[in-house]
């Protein structure tokens, strides 16, 4: 009984004083540092339609890779939920990052991640699609904030002002740039530009190099060594391409490495 006493005391003495007692506002939280939400090193065009009444953006590759069938990364880490609505969004993904931010990714081909799931930045939550309500394949990609859209911000800066039709504008991804430790091995390895044979040299690899492997593409055939390969890796430093008959690993396509 003592604090039910002591709670009436409060409110006596509140009420003679005409003091008023309000709750304090918690400041919002900082934004996570958002992420392109496709695979390291692919480039993207991006536009916002005019009849599209929400803050979001379409992004299709414009690096010469395939939309379809590319896989869409959380572009922060969170909880992840599975929708579908199929005269609209098609199947999607929100990931739900804390602080009331909240990240959105329709018309997916198909899910990557159970229902629920906790999922980190640059992890692959689904495939890029065409279901739902769209012409063709793309991501259509939105950022709120306690249910309301915002800008998209990546990497801390806005895309702001969206262009209205593709090809204007295009980002590159760093998301999940970690990249794979690997050895390379022989001598006087080029590293070019691309993954094409007629791409310039950027650099020599002069024997064996510890190299980070960011992700890996098909390009042209290689054959050398007594070996034929048409699949390259993209280092993080020198910069560039090198045939995948080069890094000191049994398969051509290198296992656990993302397809840039």
């Amino acid at each position: 009984m003592r604090p039910l006493r002591s709670m009436l005391a409060l409110l006596t003495m509140i009420a003679a004083t005409g003091v008023v007692v309000t709750a304090t506002e918690q400041p919002a939280l900082a934004a996570p540092l958002f992420k392109a939400p496709f695979p390291c090193g692919q480039r993207w065009t991006y536009s916002h339609h005019s009849a599209e009444v929400r803050l979001a953006l379409d992004f299709v590759r414009n690096d010469g890779g395939a939309t379809a069938g590319t896989p869409v990364l959380a572009s922060a880490g969170g909880t992840a939920y599975r929708f579908s609505q199929p005269s609209g969004a098609g199947n999607y993904i929100a990931v739900e990052h804390g602080g009331g931010w909240k990240t959105y990714y329709f018309h997916l081909a198909s899910y990557s991640v159970a229902n629920g799931a906790s999922v980190a930045q640059g992890q692959q939550i689904g495939i890029t699609g065409a279901t739902g309500n769209t012409s063709g394949a793309h991501i259509h990609y939105e950022q709120l904030l306690n249910g309301v859209g915002q800008t998209i911000v990546i990497n801390g800066g806005s895309l702001a002002p969206y262009p209205g039709s593709y090809g204007s504008k295009s980002l590159t991804s760093d998301n999940g740039c970690g990249g794979s430790s690997f050895m390379t091995w022989g001598s006087g390895v080029r590293v070019r530009s691309d993954a094409r044979l007629a791409a310039a040299t950027v650099a020599t690899l002069a024997g064996p190099t510890r190299v980070t492997v960011l992700c890996q593409k098909q390009g042209d055939w290689v054959s050398a060594e007594g070996y034929s390969n048409n699949w390259w890796s993209k280092l993080a430093s020198p910069a560039g391409f090198i045939t995948n008959i080069y890094i000191d690993h049994p398969a051509a396509q290198l296992p656990g490495v993302p397809v840039c």
